[in-house]
């Protein structure tokens, strides 16, 4: 007679829980489910707005942030993109007369507690004048930076509105513009 040959061993390691031996667990006890599905009939919603409250707080204040620096995934559509970026920085980087036009006007609503005619009325002339100035301004400032902006990008691609955007821009005082200045004075864009 031939004997058969042995059966070979085999290496991979055997599953306890596959031999059908158990499920691996204790089964919990009828109070422990109870337990767990416990949960309160009214929440506390107190605790859940405030909770929320704090959340929405911290987002808003990440999203402040986050436009105060530039970052745009936090800046409005009106502010998005390259060319605003641009627009943004010619600004930021030179003097505007209409950064002055906030302290010109407290200056005439002071002139004007003068209870003498002369300065009340001067004092009025000298605000148009001004304003006539930073109209001047604005329009040479929207003019080099639209003519920047087709040099650097082209004119079929050039955004609409960009030297509006730019005109708005310097009629606001440097430390009050959003997004915040990103450049030094002096330092155009290339």
């Amino acid at each position: 007679m031939a004997k058969s040959p042995a059966p070979a061993p085999n290496d991979t390691p055997v599953d306890s829980t596959a031999l059908g031996s158990g499920k691996g667990r204790a089964t919990p006890s009828r109070a422990e489910q109870e337990a767990a599905r416990k949960r309160p009939l009214v929440p506390d919603t107190k605790e859940a707005k405030a909770r929320a409250r704090a959340e929405l707080a911290a987002q808003r204040e990440k999203a402040r942030i986050g436009m105060a620096a530039g970052e745009e995934r936090y800046l409005p559509v009106r502010d998005r993109g390259p060319q605003r970026r641009f627009a943004r920085d010619f600004v930021d980087a030179g003097w505007h007369l209409g950064e002055g036009v906030m302290p010109f006007m407290v200056l005439v609503i002071v002139a004007t507690l003068i209870p003498v005619q002369f300065f009340q009325y001067w004092s009025f002339v000298a605000l148009w004048i001004f304003i006539l100035f930073v109209i001047g301004d604005m329009i040479i400032t929207s003019v080099r930076v639209k003519r920047a902006a087709k040099e650097k990008f082209g004119e079929s691609r050039l955004e609409k509105g960009l030297g509006w955007y730019a005109a708005m821009r310097t009629v606001q005082m440097r430390f009050m513009r959003l997004p915040k200045a990103q450049v030094k004075r002096g330092q155009y864009p290339a």
